[in-house]
């Protein structure tokens, strides 16, 4: 143990904890706009002089949008720990990563659009946001960047990856055959995607009561995939995972081949991107 190591409480020198990277600096933004373009889903518009600094977005990139915290309708800006973030008091600040989507207009801003389902954090700030209110916000995250001499691509993901297949598609080689699964639990998330006319969409309905990603998983296990197929799936977490078994353990997938993300996770309130 080097010299003024002091260890944890699991004999560990603190020393030695691991250290990540710190994220983009948060900065504020206002609440400029909100449309509820379904029952479940609602688009915010966030604005802000801090959105100027932002370098290029990437199609599928992500940014972390700090809530208010439960009970007040005031951001408190938690500290970076060199692991996580953290209020004062030792809590952890509700903080969920969502896909920045493209603003028409003079000012700088974002859109994100958020499925509400469960009752974690994000619904609730989703189903009572106004205008005028003020959050923070920090990105943009990695995004995917295509194989540009890639011939074939299957997209794959729930309502929560709706709003990155809508920036992937355009970004996807022109000449490419690309085909995209989505599995919605309301028919109104059938929305229509702008910007490639030429994917082939096939809507997959989850059943009422059936797990989450039932019907992705079952997509993506029939899928017609060659050699030279690149897969991007996104989602619920545990189906994410059988996702990534299925692709790499049973087909072979070449890693490289293939971005899958948990976006969130079923029956944990939204603790991971979706809600």
């Amino acid at each position: 143990m080097a010299d003024g190591a002091e260890p944890d409480a699991g004999g560990v020198p603190v020393s030695a904890a691991r250290v990540r990277r710190p994220p983009p600096p948060l900065v504020p933004v206002d609440v400029v706009a909100v449309e509820h373009r379904t029952q479940r889903l609602v688009r915010v518009v966030l604005a802000g002089p801090g959105l100027s600094a932002w370098p290029e977005i990437q199609p599928g990139a992500s940014l972390r949008l700090l809530l208010p915290r439960s009970g007040s309708n005031e951001v408190e800006l938690p500290a970076w720990t060199g692991n996580e973030y953290l209020y004062e008091d030792g809590t952890r600040p509700a903080i969920r990563t969502l896909t920045p989507l493209p603003v028409d207009g003079a000012r700088p801003a974002v859109a994100v659009e958020i499925v509400r389902h469960g009752s974690g954090p994000l619904s609730g700030w989703a189903g009572t946001v106004e205008l005028g209110e003020s959050v923070w916000v920090s990105g943009p995250g990695r995004g995917y960047g295509p194989d540009g001499a890639a011939t074939s691509f299957l997209v794959a993901g729930d309502e929560s990856a709706l709003p990155a297949i809508t920036t992937l598609l355009p970004a996807l080689p022109a000449e490419a055959r690309v085909a995209v699964l989505v599995e919605v639990a309301d028919p109104a998330a059938r929305l229509p995607f702008s910007g490639r006319a030429a994917e082939v969409t096939t809507w997959l309905d989850l059943p009422p009561g059936a797990p989450p990603g039932d019907e992705l998983v079952a997509a993506v296990v029939a899928a017609d995939l060659d050699g030279d197929t690149r897969v991007w799936a996104a989602g619920e977490a545990a189906a994410m995972q059988r996702i990534r078994r299925h692709l790499f353990a049973e087909r072979g997938l070449p890693r490289s081949h293939a971005v899958v993300r948990g976006y969130w996770k079923h029956g944990r309130g939204g603790d991971l991107d979706g809600d």
